[in-house]
């Protein structure tokens, strides 16, 4: 147990006031603020989601080759080490299943209402109220927004899309029932979901075209499987499973967590790491289509051993030339030429700004959270926004989460939530909210920070926002665990509803 959830313990049995929570979203991060109320005795909380299950990206996201770029033993709950991973980088089935355990272990089915998507939000006299997408009506004294990242998908606008006769999807909305086998696929876009698809669809398609707009940079971290007597150790002996934890973890943080937020010697590392690799496409013509012109970095890396052995198959093509616009049969390129296809891919990503929105919310005087982000989101330390008290964001804007563990982030997250519920209990305030004075001075400080990162130096990246700007912590992971793990109140406004 937490030293936080120790404290609220003690002052719920000296009669403290007791809060009610409404949590946004049953994945990840939703399903840890969860585990983190129950672990200090708080049973009066709401998870809304909108779906019929609980996962987030890991329900959303079912296609071939999906896995996690974070090795497993790193990709878990700190106190919920999993020692049944069958690979390094499981499988995204695997993911959603450890979730669903955990979600059952500590019986969060009781606090969760499925189906529901939280619409509006609005403070009132102290409340947060919320209504659903049918109707519901609900009140809590904290709102926290589990909504994810990635979430909101961005469909692309080529001309005569709905024309094509054949099977098209997005990879966030695959269909399982398309019959892949010996059929010319397509997919647009190379980011890490087309790269993961390519190695499993090259094996069953006749034909398979990547319409490559940016090459990608790949990192060579070998997969491998765990064996049945590994599994049976790490189940007996669970101290191993957390030793590869705190292993995986200092690593992490100390190469990729440096390498891309300031230049020496482990972004040196990272970038000769990632160029050997691609020296691997031995067709020379093949290599420069896949070579950024960017560095290794300024894009999130991908985590790949067998793309560059599956786009070198004789059934695969990369193509650079841009689209013109989709036809009846295919895809017709700017040089004039139609590539014909019987299914066509989506792997255009998701929208990395859109947090809890579409949801309209409304904080004091009548604020909307447009009018607060109207020039792009914001949030003190990635939790807080000015204007709207006792609203907390989990993965908000600008935290750290290039190549890192996102449930790393959140238990910081949480455990930082936590504090100031206990305020909260001991009657300290009725509402809390940051300064703007401490978001100005915040920015200022990420602001003169960002240059020294590797996502400033040229490339187009869902990491930006419409300005350019990346919306990420410009410092490393480990630094923003230690800054995070005591509050600091004196950049809040403690208020009375």
């Amino acid at each position: 147990m937490s030293k936080i959830a120790e404290t609220i313990k003690t002052i719920s049995q000296q009669g403290a006031r007791q809060p009610r929570v409404i949590i946004m979203g049953a994945g990840m991060s939703g399903i840890l603020m969860g585990i983190r109320l129950l672990e200090a005795g708080l049973s009066n909380f709401t998870i809304y989601e909108k779906s019929d299950r609980i996962g987030g990206t890991w329900r959303e996201n079912t296609y071939p080759g999906i896995a996690c770029d974070i090795p497993s033993y790193f990709y878990t709950y700190s106190f919920e080490v999993n020692p049944n991973w069958s690979r390094r980088f499981p499988p995204g089935a695997e993911i959603q299943q450890y979730f669903e355990r955990v979600f059952d272990k500590y019986k969060l089915a009781s606090h969760t209402v499925f189906n529901e998507e939280i619409t509006h939000s609005k403070q009132v006299d102290g409340k947060w109220q919320i209504e659903t997408a049918s109707g519901i009506n609900d009140s809590a004294d904290f709102l926290v927004a589990a909504t994810g990242v990635l979430h909101k998908i961005n469909q692309p606008e080529f001309e005569g899309l709905d024309t094509f006769e054949g099977a098209k999807f997005h990879t966030a909305r695959w269909d399982h029932n398309v019959d892949l086998q010996d059929k010319k696929i397509g997919i647009i876009g190379s980011g890490s979901t087309a790269i993961q698809t390519i190695d499993p669809l090259s094996k069953v398609a006749a034909k398979l075209i990547l319409f490559q707009r940016t090459a990608q940079w790949v990192f060579p971290l070998p997969d491998k499987a765990y064996s049945k007597l590994w599994i049976k150790l790490t189940t007996r002996f669970p101290i191993l499973g957390k030793m590869l934890y705190r292993i995986y973890r200092f690593s992490f943080e100390q190469s990729m967590g440096v390498a891309v937020t300031k230049p020496g010697l482990p972004r040196t590392i990272l970038s000769k790491l990632c160029r050997w690799n691609l020296s691997r496409v031995k067709d020379p013509e093949l290599r420069a289509k896949l070579t950024p012109d960017y560095l290794p970095g300024c894009k999130r890396l991908v985590m790949s051993m067998p793309f560059y052995a599956a786009i070198q198959q004789p059934n695969c093509a990369v193509v650079t030339e841009h689209i013109d616009r989709i036809e009846a049969k295919g895809v017709r390129t700017k040089d004039g030429q139609l590539h014909e296809l019987d299914v066509l891919v989506l792997a255009t990503g998701f929208d990395g700004f859109a947090f809890m929105r579409p949801m309209s919310m409304q904080g004091l005087n009548g604020l909307t959270l447009e009018e607060a982000w109207k020039n792009g989101p914001q949030a003190l330390r990635a939790m807080a926004i000015p204007g709207f008290p006792n609203f907390f964001m989990l993965i908000g804007p600008h935290s750290p989460i290039g190549n890192h563990s996102l449930i790393a982030i959140a238990e910081t997250q949480t455990n930082y939530i936590m504090q100031c519920i206990e305020k909260y209990m001991q009657g300290e305030f009725d509402l809390i909210e940051p300064t703007q004075q401490a978001v100005d001075d915040f920015y200022k400080t990420v602001n003169d920070a960002m240059p020294n990162t590797i996502w400033t130096t040229g490339c187009n990246s869902w990491y930006l926002d419409d300005k350019g700007v990346p919306g990420l912590w410009p410092w490393s992971p480990q630094q923003y665990t230690k800054e995070m793990q005591v509050a600091d109140f004196s950049q809040y406004r403690f208020s009375k509803a």
